[in-house]
């Protein structure tokens, strides 16, 4: 591509150009601020079930409009997370994107199949088909079940105790980190939060060493306070996540 041909991509902004998308073409660019208010009025007023139903629909809708020049994938699998996020309160323990990401090839069918024109009066009153639409729905939904699923195993208290206590165990033989440092760790896992003043106790042996456990595992990122005062919170780094959530992010491939 020629340098006046390039189109500098301003995060926010909404596209001012055509675009193509394989064989989907965007509606055009003056088009666009429309379409997002059509969008907004229909989806943002929907009870809690509603929500949940219609937030497929919607993932295709704004793919559909392509309302930026780049990253319109990303930005709409943001929006399907965050509105499961709130409508099911999640927690942001399981991610549809992640689903997503785990089946590519059947996403990106699933979704170009939408910009379909209706076959006939039975298929939908609007432009696009009703049931490609209704099978982009069926797929999207099975995937947040699955991922519901997958991380309901993942996060078996038992399991997950015994490899977050694996790892400390290996990471004191290698002097990474001070003994008892499991201890403080167990004892999070049991209570939820530990109030500073409590690791002493734990610990057993005295509140120098106490301070010196809690701050090693404040700097390898495993644990999380608000302030020097507040209580101990446990954090799942991504740099642990093979070891401690095994299979949570998809695996790279050639």
């Amino acid at each position: 591509m020629e340098d006046k041909d390039r189109i500098q991509v301003i995060p926010g902004q909404l596209r001012t150009h055509g675009v193509a998308v394989g064989r989907h073409v965007a509606i055009s660019a003056p088009a666009v601020p429309r379409f997002l208010d059509r969008f907004e009025e229909v989806y943002s007023k929907l009870g809690k079930t509603e929500t949940i139903i219609a937030a497929a629909a919607a993932h295709h809708r704004l793919v559909w409009i392509h309302p930026f020049a780049d990253g319109n994938g990303r930005v709409t699998r943001l929006m399907s997370h965050a509105t499961l996020l709130e409508a099911l309160d999640t927690g942001a323990v399981w991610s549809i994107a992640r689903g997503l990401a785990r089946n590519v090839d059947g996403y990106k069918s699933q979704l170009a199949a939408c910009d379909a024109t209706r076959r006939n009066d039975l298929d939908g009153r609007g432009h696009l088909s009703e049931e490609r639409l209704a099978e982009f729905t069926h797929f999207f939904l099975i995937t947040c079940r699955d991922q519901v699923d997958f991380m309901e195993r993942l996060m078996q208290p038992h399991e997950l105790r015994t490899r977050i206590l694996l790892w400390v165990e290996e990471e004191i033989r290698l002097d990474k980190l001070p003994p008892k440092s499991g201890t403080i760790l167990e004892a999070i896992l049991y209570r939820g939060e530990l109030p500073r003043g409590d690791t002493a106790s734990i610990v057993g042996t005295g509140e120098r060493q106490a301070r010196r456990v809690v701050s090693a595992l404040l700097k390898r990122g495993v644990l999380v306070s608000e302030s020097t005062r507040a209580p101990l919170r446990l954090t799942f780094p991504a740099a642990l996540a093979s070891r401690w959530m095994p299979g949570l992010f998809p695996e790279k491939t050639a």
